[in-house]
Formats: structure tokens, sequence, C-alpha cells
């Protein structure tokens, strides 16, 4: 994609006749990230960007079903390409990278030596998020399998405690103001939680009593996040595309703990 070409000439427009409205289908795990984007983005045009956040794999299914979308960020590479291959969309660039790590309830001794342990004892309750309809899901059964490297059973093991607590549509949605991961830990419903490395930042900080555990090497999963404008999308989403991808969108993308996509 080109970086802050077409931003520049929209910089060029002045006058509520050159205002637009940027549809964005977007990854839960980015609100806050693109959030922040979109006002930057809203400043220096003047276009406004009304965002959609929720679980990638429902949003790329609703796109298919027809919503009227212009950009979709997704938490893995998958459902964007999905989109092109229909036809549906141009090409998919990777813009951002995560990890995944361990949210864990407080007073749980865990660290990255001991994590497999903890997740395989029975007495301990390990949440993730709903594969297919969610990357974060798919991220966590890959933990699952490479565990099974390890430790020959844990992969059916895992797969049968999780706990499956987001991403579905029929997933109970947390009171207003409240992180949904900060939410299911609290209430007792998980002791870990496999989630997004962003993610439990910001669980921590609603918080700060629950833990951060860095996934030891073996069991690591990173997770690339691909974007694409949908066909017939107008030149202030390429333009919004493009600001994602410059520098100055790079940045808001890092403070929020995010690595660079490219």
């Amino acid at each position: 994609m080109r970086t802050g070409l077409v931003l520049l000439a929209m910089l060029a427009m002045t006058g509520p006749a050159a205002a637009e409205t940027v549809r964005l289908y977007s990854a839960g795990s980015l609100k806050e990230a693109l959030d922040g984007m979109g006002r930057a983005y809203e400043a220096a045009t003047g276009n406004k960007v009304e965002a959609k956040y929720g679980p990638s794999g429902l949003l790329k299914n609703e796109i298919d079903s027809g919503a009227k979308a212009d950009v979709f960020t997704s938490a893995n590479m998958e459902h964007p390409q999905a989109l092109q291959a229909e036809k549906k969309s141009g090409p998919v660039v990777r813009f951002a990278r995560n990890k995944l790590c361990a949210l864990v309830r407080p007073g749980l001794a865990v660290d990255s030596a001991n994590l497999l342990d903890r997740l395989l004892d029975p007495g301990v309750k390990v949440g993730t998020s709903t594969p297919k309809a969610d990357p974060s899901g798919d991220y966590a059964y890959e933990v699952f399998r490479k565990a099974e490297a390890i430790r020959p059973g844990a992969q059916s093991i895992l797969e049968k405690k999780a706990l499956q607590l987001t991403g579905a549509a029929t997933s109970p949605a947390p009171p207003a103001g409240r992180h949904v991961y900060s939410w299911h830990i609290a209430e007792g419903r998980a002791d870990i939680f496999l989630t997004y490395c962003t993610n439990a930042l910001a669980a921590q900080k609603e918080n700060p009593g629950q833990q951060i555990v860095a996934l030891p090497e073996k069991l690591s999963v990173s997770a690339d996040y691909g974007m694409t404008v949908l066909n017939g999308a107008s030149p202030a989403a390429q333009g919004f595309a493009d600001f994602i991808m410059s520098p100055q969108g790079q940045k808001i993308l890092t403070s929020h703990g995010f690595a660079p996509g490219q």
C-alpha cells in the first residue's frame, strides 16, 4: 500500500464536501489503538472513521454476508486473505504483530517455567477465546498443539478442559466499562486466560493484582495482523489504510504494545 500519498492529498481538501466516512471493521484487540488512530486521522483530514469491533472471524462472516465495510483489520492474515481470494477486497498487508501471554488470577503461583504444569492441573480453570470465530482462540489451541510435543497427551487434556469464554456470537458481554479478560478472571471463571499480550496489559491496568506470564519459548505463539481495503471503498478508506502503515500510525500501534507490521 502507498504510505502517506493519499493522506497528503486529502490534507489539501477543505470544506464539508470533502469529508467522507470510513467504515472500519476491526479485531477487538485493536480497539484502543485504532480509536487513537481514527482520532489522529480525523484531525488530519476532516474525514470520519466509524469503527465496529469484534472477533475477526465473525466480522469476516458479516462482510461475506454483505455488511458495508471499507477497511477490515483482522487479528490474523487468513480472514482478510479469504476476502481477497473471493475478489471482495484488494491486497492484504501485515500491519501489526502481537504475541500470546497468560493472564493469571492473583495468588496463583505461575511463571514461565511451570506454566504448562499449571495449565494441565485439573484444579486450574483455563480460559480461551473461541477458535474459528476469533483468532485468539486459534492461537491458544496452537499453544495446546505445541504442548503435545513437550508432553504427549497434553493437547487432548487441554482441548477438553479449555473454557471458550469469549469470541462467539453468544459469549456473555462484560458490564459496561469492564475489560472482558479482566472481568472473567475477577469473576473466577478462569484462573489462567490465554490471550494477546496487549489484552493482558489492558486487563492488568484494570486489575493490577492480575499477573502476566510470558509463554516459554517452546509454547510461544505469535500473531500477525492483516489489513485489506474492500472493493468499492472510497479514497478516504485507502487514505486511512495508508495512515495505519505510515510512521505516525505505526507509532500509535507500538505505543499500545503491538510490534510493527513490517
